[in-house]
Parts: C-alpha cells; sequence; structure tokens
C-alpha cells in the first residue's frame, strides 16, 4: 500500500499475502511442466496442485475431492446455476415433465454472478426465479421467508453467506435444516439443491461447508488474499451432488472444469488457504478491533451527522465491513471519494456503477437520500489505528469543504 493513501476497499479485493507471492513465484520458476504429463517436471506441477487442493478442502471442512478449481467466482456460480437446470430436466424426463419449469429461490441481495444468470433463465423462458427480500429489520433474508418460497419445482435455493456490502451474515445452516426436514433431500423429486456464494466470508470468519449444510460452496481466492482464480466445493461432486461442466476438453478436474491448470495461481490459492487455517482467530480479531475503532472514531468525529447501514440488533456482521453514510445534501458518497486525499474506498461493489445509490441498502430498507451518501469502508489485516486516524482526518476536511460549497 502506498504510505500517502489508506486502502479500505478489501471487500472489492486484497492485495495477495507475501508467503503467496512466494508461493506463486516458487511454481513459475519450477512447477512449469504440465500437470497432465507423467514425467518428473509434470508430476511437480501436480503435486503442488493436489497439495492446494488439500489446503482449500481443510480451509472449508470438506474432501479434497470435493474440490474444483475454476477462474473466479463468477465462473464457479455459472457451473451451480447451470448444473441445477440441467439436473432438473434430466429428473424432470423421468417423471414425464410434470412438473413444469424448474424453480430457483434466491435473495436480492446477490452478486450479480447469481442474479444476472437468474434473470437470464427468466428471460428465456428456462427457469422461474423467486427473489426473497432482506428483512429491513435484520438485514438479512428470514428462514421461513425462503422456506415458504418452495415449490413442487424447486431445484436450487442459492443465498451468499455474507454481504458484500454491509457484512450481514446470512442464515445459511438455518436454512439448510429446515430445507432437509421438509425430506424432500432424498428420494422425492426434485432434490432441492443447496449454494452458497462465501465468497466476503472466508478468511473473516469460519467456513464449514458440512456446518452451513450446503451442497456447492463458492471459494474466491482475492477475497482472502490469494490470486484471482477461484475454486468451487462440491459434496462429492459427480456421486451425491449433480455438477456437469460447462467446458469440454482434456479431461482436467475430472472433466468437470477441463482445461490444463493453471498451476501458479492454484498454488497461491492454496497458500492462502494455508494461512486462514492457521491464522483465521487472529486475522478476525484484528480485523473487528479496527472495524469497533474505525466506527468508534467516525461516531466521536461526526456524532448525529453520520450513521451506520447495516447495524442490525439481531444480526452478525463480518467483521471488517463498516458501511456509513454522512447525511446531508451534497455529501453523496461518489462526491465524497473523488475529493479525499488519502482514502480509497468504495460506495458499494466494486462491479456497479459508483454514483448511483446502493441497491442492496435500498433493499434493506435504508431511505434514498441516506444510501447515496454511503461509503462502503472494509478493513484489511494490516490495517491500524494510525490508518484509521489518517482517515478519519481526510474525510473531516472533505466534508468540512463540501458543507460549505
Amino acid at each position: 500500500m502506498s504510505k500517502d493513501r489508506v486502502y479500505l476497499d478489501y471487500n472489492a479485493t486484497t492485495p495477495l499475502d507475501p508467503q503467496v507471492i512466494e508461493a506463486v513465484t516458487e511454481a513459475l520458476e519450477g512447477a512449469w511442466g504440465n500437470p497432465s504429463s507423467s514425467h518428473g517436471a509434470g508430476q511437480k506441477a501436480k503435486h503442488m496442485i493436489d497439495k492446494a487442493r488439500k489446503h482449500l478442502a481443510d480451509m472449508v471442512g470438506a474432501l479434497t475431492s470435493d474440490i474444483i478449481f475454476t477462474s473466479g467466482g463468477t465462473e464457479a456460480n455459472n457451473l451451480v446455476l447451470h448444473s441445477a437446470l440441467k439436473y432438473f430436466h434430466q429428473e424432470s424426463d423421468k417423471a414425464d415433465g410434470r412438473i413444469g419449469l424448474p424453480h430457483f429461490i434466491t435473495s436480492n441481495l446477490e452478486h450479480d454472478s447469481i442474479k444476472l444468470v437468474l434473470q437470464h433463465f427468466e428471460e428465456e423462458k428456462l427457469a422461474e426465479v423467486t427473489n426473497v427480500p432482506a428483512s429491513k429489520k435484520t438485514g438479512r433474508v428470514e428462514i421461513d421467508d425462503v422456506i415458504s418460497a418452495i415449490r413442487p419445482s424447486t431445484c436450487l435455493i442459492t443465498v451468499m453467506t455474507a454481504n458484500n456490502e454491509t457484512g450481514v451474515i446470512q442464515p445459511i445452516s438455518e436454512i439448510s435444516e429446515r430445507v432437509r426436514c421438509l425430506g424432500r433431500q432424498k428420494g422425492d423429486f426434485p432434490r432441492i439443491l443447496l449454494h452458497t456464494d462465501a465468497a466476503q466470508a472466508i478468511g473473516k470468519i469460519p467456513v464449514d461447508i458440512k456446518t452451513l449444510g450446503v451442497d456447492y460452496l463458492t471459494i474466491v481466492g482475492h477475497k482472502f488474499y490469494g490470486p484471482r482464480i477461484g475454486a468451487l466445493c462440491v459434496r462429492k461432486p459427480g456421486k451425491a451432488t449433480p455438477l456437469y461442466p460447462s467446458l469440454f476438453g482434456g479431461g482436467q478436474e475430472r472433466s468437470f472444469r477441463p482445461g490444463t491448470e493453471n498451476t501458479p495461481m492454484i498454488a497461491g490459492l492454496g497458500k492462502a488457504a494455508e494461512l486462514v487455517v492457521q491464522d483465521l482467530e487472529r486475522y478476525e480479531k484484528h480485523m473487528r478491533e479496527i472495524r469497533e475503532y474505525l466506527e468508534r472514531k467516525l461516531k466521536e468525529e461526526f456524532g448525529e451527522g453520520v450513521t451506520f447501514n447495516g447495524r442490525f440488533e439481531k444480526s452478525c456482521r463480518i467483521p471488517n465491513t463498516c458501511n456509513v453514510s454522512f447525511l446531508g445534501r451534497g455529501l453523496e458518497g461518489h462526491r465524497i471519494l473523488s475529493k479525499c486525499t488519502r482514502l480509497q474506498a468504495s460506495i458499494g461493489a466494486a462491479c456497479h456503477a459508483q454514483n448511483r445509490p446502493s441497491p442492496i441498502l435500498l433493499a434493506i430498507g435504508i431511505p434514498e437520500s441516506v444510501a447515496r451518501n454511503a461509503l462502503r469502508l472494509s478493513v484489511g489485516r494490516e490495517t491500524s489505528r494510525d490508518d484509521i486516524n489518517v482517515i478519519v482526518t481526510d474525510l473531516k476536511e472533505v466534508i468540512q469543504s463540501l458543507r460549505s460549497d
């Protein structure tokens, strides 16, 4: 990080940990062989990939055979949604197609790699979709609302583990338990598959696929100090859980995701996962302390002129995320950021336009005038109290200037 700037956009992306850089460099220099080759150079690369797969499995409480490497979270999410669609139609054929169109349940908080795929399914009349609205009292989807949305044709429920803008943790394990209690997980048609995109949770709170009770879990490396690739964790893929490839080629990743493996990036992802296993408790404690210090300093400095979005009495947040609005006309988030000389942050998801109110904040009941003024401040493992002091001063100067314009 530049000494002149303070980066508080870790929910958008994280830098590579030095040990991750070392692992990537080692693979680039010494494991350049094709992992499918039987000679020494190829087997060295294969060994690195196997080692990385084991670290990812340990991180999320899975078997090594449950881990499928992908280009990132978007591909992993697409793979799940298209697999659920194909699985439904295969099972529907066995039932003479009497069930109708497949039905997906999701929330109105999801990343575009879920939301836009399901919109496409609807537009092409491939599926029906229920978007369960988040509660304005808790900032999360309510379990009863999800269960009430289930139909005979429901094939997949997908809800993110934690929201990328508010940090609110969603009740995934409780949803999974209620679905299992319906008695439709085995034997009956259709089976309801369960997926969670854990991009924002991994590296910040414990994430275990068995505890969450899901069939699929999305892993995104660049959210926990790894490289910009990802993985999909699938419980016994192709056996206990349906998974169908969207690419066809040389048979890598057991043909679920063919293509010659990117050994250096996979090695880096494995190292990032290993660090999470070793040091999660320390990471979580540090980020929570810094986030609490940030919110305390903002409240001390701005008093009633600041409000925190996403802090709900009955909901928990991931430990690094603060969504804050500075109240008053002319204090739109994008205007504040454009004038900050030290703070690097965002008003919401990095892949969304940065000059409009966040749909996520509007969805949880934040008034538009407040949502327009929002900043998402997400701290990292190395963020210090001194950094917080610097950005609070920066914000104070900018807001005073904007109020006097």
